[in-house]
C-alpha cells in the first residue's frame, strides 16, 4: 500500500491529468473531478484521510459537490456573448429592412459580392455598384443570396 506522501502525489497527478484533459474534451465536467482529486491530495497531505477507501470517498464527495455547485456558474463564465441571435423560426421576410455591411464590392450582374449580416457572411447582389465597407439595406433574399441596396 502507498504511504501518505506517495498517495498525495498520486492524487495530485490524477487531478492534473483530469484538468488538462478538460481542454480536449467538451462538456465542462472533468475539471470538477480534477478539483476533487486535488482536494483529496490536500486531505491526504495534511493527514485527514489515510486509507484508500477514505480517500476515494473524499474524492467522490468533493467531485460531485463541486460539480453540482459550480458547473452552471462556470459555464456562464466561459460562454461567448452574442449581441443578437437570429431566430431560426422567424420568416426570412423578416430580413427585409435590416442593415448589413459590404465585405466584398458588389457589382451588378456579376457574382462575388458579399455582405456581413449578424456575424455571418452572405452572398449579395444589387442593382447598383456598392463598394466594400458601405452599409446596405436588405431588400430581399434569393436562396443564400441577399438582395441589397445602398443606404443614402
Amino acid at each position: 500500500m502507498l504511504d501518505n506522501a506517495s498517495a498525495e502525489l498520486l492524487w495530485f497527478l490524477v487531478g492534473l491529468v483530469l484538468l488538462v484533459s478538460e481542454l480536449a474534451l467538451p462538456g465542462f465536467v472533468i475539471v470538477f473531478f480534477g478539483v476533487g482529486a486535488w482536494i483529496t491530495a490536500l486531505c491526504t497531505g495534511i493527514g485527514l484521510v489515510s486509507t484508500f477507501n477514505a480517500q476515494l470517498l473524499v474524492f467522490l464527495i468533493s467531485s460531485i459537490l463541486s460539480l453540482a455547485l459550480f458547473r452552471n456558474k462556470g459555464k456562464r463564465l466561459f460562454e461567448g456573448k452574442v449581441s443578437r441571435v437570429w431566430n431560426p423560426e422567424s420568416s426570412m421576410e423578416d430580413l427585409r429592412g435590416q442593415r448589413a455591411v459590404v465585405l466584398q464590392a458588389i457589382t451588378p450582374g456579376s457574382p462575388g459580392g458579399r455582405v456581413e449580416f449578424h456575424g455571418t457572411s452572405w452572398n449579395a447582389e444589387a442593382e447598383a455598384a456598392i463598394a466594400a465597407g458601405q452599409m446596405v439595406e436588405i431588400t430581399g433574399q434569393d436562396n443564400l443570396t441577399l438582395r441589397v441596396k445602398p443606404i443614402p
